[in-house]
């Protein structure tokens, strides 16, 4: 059985056969701005959500620490990046 982890701050997301569920697009995701929604896998859902999860925990931070000082801004661009190379129309429909 293969075992995916993924990492949202303190929680662990665990998934099982990821593998086999990777090309089922099944889950939708709209732009927050523009109303323009797209399916992903179940995989790239949980990495969009993250984005926003840890872009509003940054946002919080920075209003303690200094406008950039969060480290959750690497979690951003790195999760941003990922979907740019993995799924760069979902990425231009979402998160552009």
């Amino acid at each position: 059985m293969d075992t995916t982890l993924i990492y949202m701050q303190k929680e662990t997301i665990e998934r099982y056969n990821m593998k086999t569920n990777t090309d089922n697009k099944t889950e939708k995701r709209m732009n927050r701005f523009s109303g323009e929604s797209i399916m992903l896998t179940k995989e790239e859902a949980i990495i969009h959500d993250r984005i926003f999860i840890n872009e509003l925990s940054a946002t919080l931070e920075d209003k303690e620490l200094g406008y950039g000082a969060s480290k959750l801004w690497d979690k951003v661009r790195a999760d941003l990046d990922w979907f740019r190379q993995h799924n760069a129309k979902a990425y231009m429909v979402l998160l552009d």
